[in-house]
């Protein structure tokens, strides 16, 4: 059973994911802190490079499963037109009510 993006806990991480579903790249941006980082299995990556390959030229689709830490930490269906749909962990740093780092990969 998933949670519905509104229902998650914390706001700059609702705000994260309802952007990643409606495939809003504008309310993206606004949900990240400026200088915003990340990283995918462990590696750092560009953000802006990795967001628009990842998620909005693919279809990105986050069907979170469960939140732990206050919200700031998500285990999700991650989906995308190019790698098809995995499960995946996501942990989020929080400054200010906007995402100044995620890291995400396989769970």
């Amino acid at each position: 059973m998933s949670i519905a993006a509104d229902r998650l806990s914390d706001p700059a991480v609702r705000a994260f994911v309802t952007a990643v579903n409606a495939n809003d790249q504008q309310a993206f941006r606004a949900a990240l802190a400026p200088g915003a980082t990340m990283s995918d299995d462990g590696t750092d990556r560009a953000l802006g490079e990795w967001a628009d390959r990842e998620i909005f030229s693919s279809h990105g689709r986050m069907d979170v499963e469960s939140e732990d830490d206050g919200g700031r930490s998500l285990t999700a269906l991650y989906s995308n037109d190019t790698w098809g749909a995995m499960r995946t962990r996501w942990t989020f740093t929080v400054e200010d009510g906007k995402v100044s780092r995620f890291e995400t990969g396989q769970a």
